[in-house]
């Protein structure tokens, strides 16, 4: 469902449904939908969504859930799986608050994101011989 008129490019954001707060993208995620975007140019249409399809095209309606289900298909990845890879790298390197209030999460739900893992300024400094 997202649409072109739903990203800030200036700020490296989006407008993601009726979450209060713009969507902060990580460098890897931007890229990703940078070459989204160049894909979707390079392709003549008045679709105002990001994701556009040879069915699509010609329309105004989003990719079919189908469609995104399976893009991912032949590199052999999930996009829960990738979803999931990125929120342990926002947990782990913002306030798990703040990811999931971006994300509109509960709270509670990015804690999981946490699990195995020692933030590197709690553990003891090594004993020098």
């Amino acid at each position: 469902m997202l649409q072109v008129t739903d990203v800030n490019p200036v700020a490296q954001t989006l407008k993601l449904g009726k979450r209060p707060h713009p969507v902060p993208l990580d460098p890897a995620s931007w890229t990703v939908l940078q070459r989204c975007l160049s894909h979707r140019e390079a392709r003549p249409t008045t679709n105002p969504h990001v994701m556009v399809t040879k069915g699509t095209k010609a329309g105004r309606g989003p990719a079919s859930t189908a469609y995104l289900s399976h893009v991912l298909d032949d590199c052999g990845y999930r996009t829960r799986m990738i979803r999931g890879t990125r929120l342990v790298d926002l947990v782990n390197a913002m306030d798990p608050k703040l990811v999931a209030a971006a994300f509109g999460m509960d709270p509670e739900a990015t804690l999981i994101y946490l699990a195995d893992r020692v933030d590197p300024g709690r553990l003891p400094a090594p004993e020098t011989p």
